[in-house]
């Protein structure tokens, strides 16, 4: 039987951490939860409730403080059940507005009662212009605003590290299929 365990997968849009992470859920036969597979209708659902363009996110106030928040919450409370349940937990999303806080997983582990588990966050880096092109690449309307203010965008997520304390961090530079 599979012990508990937590892989937080994490890097910007267009990095290939989903690969990365459904490769890593198949390995520890572990639950795989994707922010974006969770959350994205209700996300575009409540923007546009809201009167905001359903794709507009990174430089939406109201998004990041209202709804970003709660797209996160969801999640861990999510992976919380599985870890309960004796199951490993694969998780697929950016957390680049928690980066910075170095108590971020300590206090999500306490707010939503996990059991003691190791925690890896597998860092999925890429080139500037691998990344560029891999998001012109796969088109997506929620990735106009990186390309149209990439400066802004790669400042903002492309050099970030992650200050989490209390978890093993691993980095993989996914830029293999750079010329």
């Amino acid at each position: 039987m599979t012990e508990p365990s937590l892989h937080i997968v994490i890097g910007t849009a267009g990095s290939g951490k989903s690969t990365i992470a459904k490769r890593l859920a198949r390995e520890h036969a572990a639950a795989y939860l994707d922010k974006d597979a969770m959350s994205a209708r209700f996300v575009e659902t409540a923007l546009v409730a809201a009167g905001y363009d359903p794709s507009e996110r990174e430089s939406n106030a109201f998004y990041r403080e209202h709804i970003l928040p709660l797209e996160y919450d969801s999640l861990l409370d999510v992976s919380g059940d599985n870890l309960h349940l004796g199951r490993p937990v694969v998780i697929d999303a950016p957390f680049s507005p928690y980066l910075d806080d170095p108590d971020f997983i300590t206090r999500a582990a306490h707010r939503f009662a996990w059991p003691p588990v190791p925690v890896e966050v597998v860092w999925v880096r890429t080139s500037p212009t691998t990344l560029r092109r891999r998001l012109r690449e796969r088109g997506l309307e929620r990735d106009s605003w990186k390309l149209d203010n990439w400066d802004a965008y790669w400042s903002e997520h492309g050099e970030r590290s992650c200050a989490w304390s209390g978890v093993r961090v691993t980095e993989i530079d996914n830029d293999k299929d750079e010329s």
